[in-house]
């Protein structure tokens, strides 16, 4: 995919939340699978235990469920972020700068569903989930970026991201606004409530569905000390969550400086941009309390920048932006 002219930034002076605490979870021997067309953002289990995952050229790539063999089944056209597996077999793909796509896994014909929403173009679909009624919910990190362009978004730092919800008749949404980096969205295990991410506002929020709170947000976890990225529901309920990197003090400081500061910053070589601290983290929280209940957390030296994550086979496997592998670990408990 072609990368167009650098967009430019209109940053705003902000406050960066503050810098919370979490357990010290241990680390845990990880086992790399070589992924074709490199970089898995995403990785998603299909009803008959198989990996999916979707590759920085494109390529959507399904995988045996010990993660052997793998083989291309499609490719977008762009940037593939998080998927979701509808319950008619449809694998739904978040793409950047196309939009929301669904997959027929037979074929591997590529179907655009939504490329416009909230009165723009959907360029930065970032992740997806279906409820138990087949409406689609997909989060969009922000208005005025691709993915290749995200490191502007967040020296922005501008409330440009959205969650959207797509009825059955194709009617598009927009549920909730504001949201600073919108990433990961997954349902809690009993349907009551949506839980979604914003990587900048270092955040886990609830989107009730059910009972007197429908239609209105409330916190799960604050204060995080990491950017949280992809979110999946365990199979005990547990909601897991990639951090993709550690809080960055320097960015934060520069979110609340002069905008001209990271006008300049944006301006430099990509090289010369800050860049995030390489570790492989991953944390569950329990959906109720937000209380991190489990997780690992190391470095490796072929592995970083975990960014999707699904339990499989008594396994935790983790897609990166960072390195050309899918990685799993022994699921923590």
């Amino acid at each position: 995919m072609e990368q167009g002219p650098t967009p430019p930034v209109d940053p705003v002076r902000w406050q960066a939340p503050p810098v919370g605490a979490l357990p010290d979870f241990p680390a845990a021997d990880l086992t790399l699978v070589p992924i074709p067309g490199g970089e898995p953002e995403d990785v998603v289990v299909d009803h008959d235990g198989a990996l999916w995952v979707g590759a920085q050229d494109g390529s959507i790539v399904r995988l045996r469920p010990d993660g052997s063999a793998p083989e291309v089944i499609a490719n977008t056209g762009g940037r593939p972020l998080g998927m979701t597996f509808t319950r008619d077999g449809r694998l739904l793909v978040c793409d950047s700068p196309r939009g929301l796509l669904a997959v027929d896994t037979a074929t591997g014909h590529v179907e655009t569903l939504v490329d416009w929403a909230n009165g723009h173009p959907l360029i930065f679909c970032s992740n997806v989930t279906e409820t138990a009624d087949g409406t689609v919910y997909f989060t969009e990190s922000t208005s005025a970026f691709t993915v290749g362009d995200y490191v502007g978004a967040i020296l922005e730092a501008r409330g440009r991201g959205a969650l959207h919800r797509l009825e059955p008749d194709g009617t598009v949404t927009t549920v909730v606004e504001g949201l600073y980096f919108a990433n990961g969205v997954t349902p809690t295990a009993d349907g009551s409530a949506l839980v979604f991410a914003e990587t900048q506002g270092r955040r886990l929020s609830k989107y009730w569905l059910t009972g007197p709170q429908a239609g209105s947000v409330t916190p799960l976890a604050v204060h995080l000390p990491a950017m949280p990225d992809n979110l999946s529901t365990g199979s005990d309920g547990r909601i897991w969550c990639a951090m993709v990197t550690p809080a960055n003090p320097v960015a934060d400081r520069l979110a609340a400086g002069p905008p001209l500061v990271r006008k300049a910053v944006w301006r430099l070589p990509k090289r010369l941009q800050p860049k995030p601290q390489p570790v492989v983290w991953a944390v569950a929280f329990d959906p109720d309390s937000g209380d991190a209940v489990a997780g690992v957390r190391m470095t490796h030296p072929q592995f970083s920048m975990v960014t999707g994550l699904v339990e499989a086979g008594g396994r935790l496997w983790m897609g990166s932006i960072g390195a050309p592998y899918l990685g799993w670990v022994e699921l923590p408990r």
